[in-house]
């Protein structure tokens, strides 16, 4: 990884076990190169907070069984506002902070990083660029060939109205740039899988 993202690697290995959920082995580290990308536009963002946050955001979903993930989490009536959403972002805080403690992080650093993860998915707004940040990169990956791929059949949807979807919800995005790359991403999606023609 480029940019000293190196000095994260022990905080990858920890929280390596709560990555087998929800294909958070896939997601987390796109959106953590997606957050390097941001970050080169924000140099007076807090650079250890949001790429701790983004790296941990998601480790919740660990603790929930996966059909109810799918159930609650897309496919019920208000799925950003399901029970499965709130319960995953008060374990990814619970096991953020043993992350962070393990590898020794201080407690503001902590403090602030578990202020984003909490209510990272059902919170309306954004408390400050650290959160809008991490908010962008998670999202981008729904405008990505790989991300459109899994979330497609989540959501019960073909990869072409899971990304027309997508494509109505560009506005979502806190920051121009996260905009920018979402919709650069999409055009290199909808060319890849032929939505020209399927």
């Amino acid at each position: 990884m480029s940019n000293n993202a190196a000095r994260y690697d022990e905080v990858w290995r920890a929280a390596e076990p709560y990555m087998r959920a929800r294909k958070n082995d896939i997601h987390v580290p796109l959106a953590f190169h997606w957050t390097l990308q941001l970050l080169e536009h924000y140099p007076q963002a807090n650079r250890d907070v949001c790429l701790l946050a983004i790296l941990l955001h998601d480790i919740g979903w660990w603790a929930i069984d996966m059909e109810d993930i799918i159930q609650q989490g897309f496919r019920g009536e208000n799925p950003l506002q399901s029970d499965v959403r709130y319960r995953h972002e008060v374990e990814g805080v619970r096991f953020g902070t043993e992350v962070l403690r393990k590898t020794g992080w201080s407690e503001e650093i902590i403090a602030q990083v578990c202020e984003i993860i909490d209510g990272h998915d059902t919170r309306k707004e954004p408390r400050h660029l650290n959160d809008r940040i991490v908010r962008d990169a998670d999202k981008m990956w729904r405008y990505n060939v790989t991300g459109i791929a899994i979330a497609a059949d989540w959501f019960g949807k073909t990869p072409h109205a899971y990304a027309a979807d997508m494509e109505s919800k560009v506005a979502w995005f806190e920051t121009p740039e996260g905009r920018a790359i979402a919709e650069k991403e999409l055009a290199v999606t909808k060319k890849a899988l032929m939505f020209h023609v399927l």
